[in-house]
């Protein structure tokens, strides 16, 4: 039997989360059998988040789009993970209104083949959208109608001191990485006050070489040498993976791939655990010393 992936508890929803997840926006091309084969390998490994989009696909709502591979391919696995999507998407761009928002929720519970979404996110709505749009209330409507039972904000600096304030959010979705670390006060702050916490970005798309990563941001890995205090045929990626495992309130971090050995990847390098606390902190002095990744020149 394999070994069960570490879990922890994603802020007042009290859901029981692996701590890592799968973002399901598919960046790469895939026949059906690798979707089929990927998405089923991703539960086979234990992963019980998964995290998309009502716009994640080549088009909008494309008979392709993830929230309808995911339907089409696990819904009936669904008592096995907890689903996490966004709304606010349209065919020209984000619409934050309450029609659109619904129509949203409506579209992905019907792709999805759900009769409920576990998290309901709003995509990167900012301050004014929720105050102009009420975006708030409309999401709490939906979790009052029984279709959403937690309700979150994929969002950053600077909406987020907002958003805190308001202590409305039962999770955030937040950028952090150890080449993106803005957000890593802030993810303390937020989880203290009771909200649950997804990591977007824990990889920063895998190293250019194996993932999508930008060479730029990755050169601030070399610059910091972390490869030092990699563990003996520990990838970067590996090695990235277990930084952002190492902070206490990074809930669960939801990291994409199409490929199974890098799933396979993933898994074994948080079955490994966060870093040692003296390798944690080491890694972090190193990266303010160098501090923030250059411009890249035109």
């Amino acid at each position: 039997m394999a070994q069960p992936l570490p879990t922890a508890v994603l802020g007042r929803t009290g859901l029981e989360v692996t701590r890592l997840g799968y973002g399901a926006g598919h960046r790469k091309p895939m026949d059906n059998s690798q979707r089929d084969a990927v998405l089923n390998a991703v539960l086979d490994a234990g992963i019980n988040v998964i995290d998309t989009a009502d716009d994640y696909g080549l088009t909008y709502d494309d008979d392709n789009s993830s929230e309808k591979l995911i339907g089409r391919y696990i819904s009936h696995r669904q008592s096995e993970f907890y689903l996490a999507t966004k709304c606010g998407g349209s065919e020209s761009g984000h619409n934050w209104t309450k029609e659109n928002v619904f129509r949203n929720l409506h579209d992905s519970l019907h792709r999805l083949k759900a009769d409920h979404i576990d998290l309901m996110q709003l995509h990167g709505a900012t301050v004014e959208d929720c105050e102009r749009e009420e975006l708030v209330e409309s999401l709490s409507e939906m979790r009052e109608q029984g279709k959403v039972r937690w309700i979150g904000a994929s969002t950053n600096l600077p909406d987020l001191p907002t958003y805190l304030e308001w202590g409305v959010f039962d999770v955030f979705q937040l950028p952090y990485s150890a080449l993106e670390r803005d957000h890593e006060g802030w993810i303390t702050q937020a989880a203290e006050a009771g909200a649950g916490i997804v990591i977007r970005g824990g990889v920063a798309l895998g190293e250019p070489s194996a993932g999508k990563g930008n060479p730029v941001q990755w050169g601030k890995f070399e610059r910091a040498s972390l490869d030092e205090l990699r563990a003996e045929d520990e990838s970067r990626t590996a090695f990235m993976a277990r930084f952002t495992l190492s902070h206490p309130y990074t809930h669960t971090n939801i990291v994409g791939t199409t490929n199974l050995d890098h799933l396979a990847e993933n898994v074994k390098a948080v079955l490994s655990g966060p870093l040692a606390d003296e390798v944690y902190e080491e890694a972090k002095r190193r990266l303010d010393a160098v501090g923030e990744s250059p411009v890249p020149v035109a």
